[in-house]
């Protein structure tokens, strides 16, 4: 059967990382014309943009609104910054991961398991699609909406910040407003990059469960017992690395406060659709981590019960204790951790969708009374 390229997945996510300088030529970086390139775009934009958004929030502090129209958005782009960090850091491991997934225990052994972990792959495709799609709204809409709402003859600018020269004055509103978008464009870009290059490698592990229970299903299907015994040790192999997999890639409040931005906009102007879609990112952003690994917890919780589905009753004694010794090992579902602060599941996602609301309540309630 023809090797299944899994790099194939993620192939235009790799292309995006090296345009914004975040996937360099070798394991790490050098000193060399990429890595010049790769500071000055992260200095230059990230970090620079993030630093006059945030020096603001200290001149309009009694403000509730204007902070509110500047912490919505600043909170994510200030995590982009430890996004970067951690993809910097862990460029090593990453490397090594791209090479670990196209290794031949990896691979599915029929084409039957292609079809078997095809649909996780599609809804995968569809989720990335549709986050792109609302993100590429959030920075149309926030280029466009000083102009579609004509506050651009004020001199308004798309984010609130400060700068040590006057903006309202040409050229420097000009280039000032290029600059903010541009930075928030690559920004948007770095975040949606580093999210769906985790959350690929958590479709990858959700995958590799399912090709492991689908072996531990047929592992007596042949009346060979010498060729079930090497399955069997094949197996306890592959969950072997499908674990080594899972610790590698566990070294990966904004909802609430644009549900707030909402209220206080006009509806279906263009800040409204600008905050609706960015809304709509943010939420998807927060449920690809969550659903991709509670499915992980839920495939690996299966891989317990896959093996007493198998014709199991007739092999030997030595397989049977092979595979007691392989049940005990898989007694522990694989749970994927936020910074080893909280698990990636279902629950999070709706205790996050919940403590947002609370801030929104709180952020509606203190505005009202002024």
């Amino acid at each position: 059967m023809k090797k299944f390229n899994w790099k194939d997945i993620i192939k235009r996510t790799i292309f995006m990382l090296k345009i914004l300088g975040l996937w360099p030529p070798g394991d790490t970086y050098k000193f060399d014309f990429y890595s010049a390139y790769s500071f000055v775009s992260i200095v230059a934009l990230t970090c620079g943009h993030n630093f006059f958004s945030v020096v603001n929030i200290y001149f309009i502090f009694p403000d509730l609104e204007a902070i509110a129209g500047t912490i919505f958005v600043t909170l994510p782009e200030l995590l982009t910054i430890m996004k970067t960090y951690y993809v910097v850091q862990n460029m090593q491991l990453l490397k090594r991961l791209m090479v670990d997934i196209n290794k031949e225990h990896f691979q599915p052994r029929s084409v039957s398991q292609i079809e078997l972990i095809q649909p996780s792959l599609n809804f995968w495709k569809k989720t990335v699609t549709f986050l792109w799609s609302m993100s590429s709204g959030a920075v149309f809409f926030w280029a466009t909406f000083p102009i579609l709402d004509r506050s651009v003859k004020e001199n308004r600018l798309p984010f609130l910040a400060w700068y040590p020269y006057d903006t309202t004055v040409s050229p420097f509103y000009e280039i000032t407003y290029v600059y903010q978008i541009v930075s928030f464009a690559f920004i948007a870009a770095t975040t949606l990059t580093t999210d769906t290059l985790i959350g690929v490698l958590n479709v990858f592990l959700g995958a590799q469960c399912d090709i492991l229970c689908d072996d531990l299903r047929h592992i007596f299907d042949e009346d060979h017992f010498i060729s079930c015994g090497k399955k069997m040790f094949r197996c306890i192999k592959h969950h072997k690395e499908i674990l080594r997999f899972a610790d590698s890639c566990n070294h990966s409040a904004a909802t609430g406060i644009t549900m707030f931005q909402l209220t206080v906009t006009t509806p279906l102007s263009s800040e409204f659709f600008l905050l609706v879609s960015f809304g709509i990112a943010t939420v998807v952003e927060i449920f690809i981590y969550c659903w991709f690994g509670n499915e992980i917890e839920i495939k690996s919780t299966a891989i317990t019960s896959a093996i007493f589905h198998s014709n199991w009753i007739q092999a030997p004694k030595k397989i049977k204790k092979d595979m007691m010794f392989f049940l005990m090992r898989c007694q522990r579902p694989i749970k994927l951790s936020a910074l080893n602060l909280f698990y990636l599941s279902l629950e999070t996602f709706v205790k996050i969708l919940r403590a947002s609301w609370s801030y929104f309540a709180l952020l509606n309630q203190a505005s009202s009374r002024k």
